[in-house]
């Protein structure tokens, strides 16, 4: 108790993060913040740690963002339901406290006294689940929301975000493509150019992974219209991350890394730091395929603190991922080898489609380091992983063991491999290997 009537807050640094996630969760920027009675730049020094507000500023903060004065000081949660208790709710997903998020939810579920009420915990626990990696699960949350609640909180920006990447993290891109196209149609209705960019790449993404290059590259041309007119450099920066991805399954490198660059200098100068880490990952992806294993190596050191602190294990085991893969180059092998065990098993007790993929991607590191033991034992577990729903991932899977069973001398299995892989494209409903 002492401690509070000589200092209205704890620690500067977490007094930042927790400023931050909480804007995050609002869907304001740091501008929408100031409005409060600072200037953006205040905003941003103190989302940094360096700089540490008056109690008057995080009261103003607090009621701006929709959360408690105690909240943003202390971290503190109040237990009893309360209009704050749900926005407290979604900063806590942002920042990774699930546990704290889950009982917050449940506080705000027991106050809730509408369908309207029920449906906006609903989309926050769809929140938390795809933050958790239970895809399923936050798809039957924000569902339910959309139920309760058609046209309002089920379908606002954050829950039609998340339940888009949600189907496409199951690789349902189908039913990811539709959410993002009605959330697009919406945000250009209501004029909103900033959420209009974000669902208009999302969407590019979305067809890019589903191989329809075609829809992707329409996808980016309105989002590209619209970025100017949105005048915010998250929304430039989706739509140049967007385009690079594209050209990156298009197999050209060099265009990819060149909309990565400008992706990553505007988010460095923006304060949008985890973004920015992600971007790094992605240039490094892309150096790595252009064999340049230094500059790979240097950013990724830049990227990982980010990454790694996020908590987020799908994101943290395709980053161990890519430095093992940057080691190899740089014929690291020991090392390489080290990481790469250490990604796998970061993904026990993940989403099947999640821990496929990234076994996949350890797969290719030990087929690269000759341990073909190894590698055939990991894109078993990738197929076993992928094999509930017909996905080009599968089909890749498949070709890459039946090609390793093949290069060992076992053409049986190879050929029961391919055939196996056959199969899943006859069920398919479309060719799922990347179109050109």
């Amino acid at each position: 108790m002492q401690r509070r009537r000589l200092k209205h807050c704890d620690d500067p640094v977490n007094v930042g993060r927790r400023l931050r996630a909480a804007r995050d969760a609002a869907g304001l920027t740091q501008r929408d913040v100031a409005d409060v009675g600072c200037t953006v730049a205040y905003v941003s020094l103190i989302e940094k740690g360096t700089r540490v507000p008056s109690l008057q500023l995080l009261r103003a903060f607090a009621e701006r963002l929709g959360v408690s004065e105690q909240y943003l000081a202390y971290g503190e949660h109040d237990r009893h339901p309360r209009p704050s208790t749900l926005a407290e709710a979604r900063v806590a997903t942002r920042l990774g406290d699930l546990e704290v998020a889950r009982e917050l939810a449940e506080a705000a579920l027991t106050g809730a006294r509408s369908d309207a009420e029920r449906a906006r915990v609903s989309a926050v626990f769809g929140e938390i689940e795809l933050r958790a990696g239970r895809y399923r699960e936050a798809i039957d949350a924000i569902e339910l929301a959309r139920r309760l609640d058609h046209g309002g909180a089920g379908d606002d920006p954050a829950a039609a975000d998340s339940l888009g990447r949600a189907y496409a993290r199951l690789l349902e891109y189908e039913s990811s493509i539709a959410v993002f196209v009605q959330a697009r149609l919406r945000a250009e209705a209501a004029g909103d150019a900033l959420n209009e960019v974000r669902f208009a790449s999302l969407l590019a993404h979305a067809y890019s992974d589903s191989g329809n290059f075609a829809a992707a590259e329409e996808a980016l041309g309105a989002a590209l219209r619209v970025s100017a007119e949105a005048g915010d450099p998250l929304a430039r920066a989706r739509v140049l991350w967007a385009q690079s991805r594209l050209h990156g399954l298009q197999n050209d490198p060099a265009t990819a890394a060149i909309y990565a660059e400008r992706a990553l200098e505007i988010l460095e100068v923006s304060d949008y730091d985890y973004y920015a880490a992600l971007a790094h990952q992605l240039l490094a992806h892309i150096e790595l395929d252009r064999g340049n294993g230094e500059r790979a190596v240097e950013l990724l050191e830049r990227a990982g603190p980010l990454i790694i602190a996020s908590g987020r294990n799908y994101e943290r085991a395709t980053f161990e991922v890519e430095r093992a893969r940057a080691l190899l180059l740089l014929d690291r092998r020991e090392e390489a080898a080290a990481i790469a065990m250490e990604a796998s098993a970061l993904m026990r007790g993940e989403s099947s489609v999640d821990a496929g993929r990234c076994y996949m991607l350890v797969a290719d590191v030990f087929q690269a380091l000759d341990d073909d033991p190894r590698a055939v034992e990991l894109y078993e577990l990738a197929v076993e992983h992928l094999r509930a729903t017909p996905n080009r991932y599968l089909v890749e899977a498949y070709a890459k063991l039946a090609e390793l069973y093949e290069r060992i001398g076992d053409q049986g299995r190879a050929l029961a491999v391919l055939k196996d892989a056959m199969k899943v494209q006859r069920q398919a409903d479309r060719m799922l290997t990347p179109r050109s």
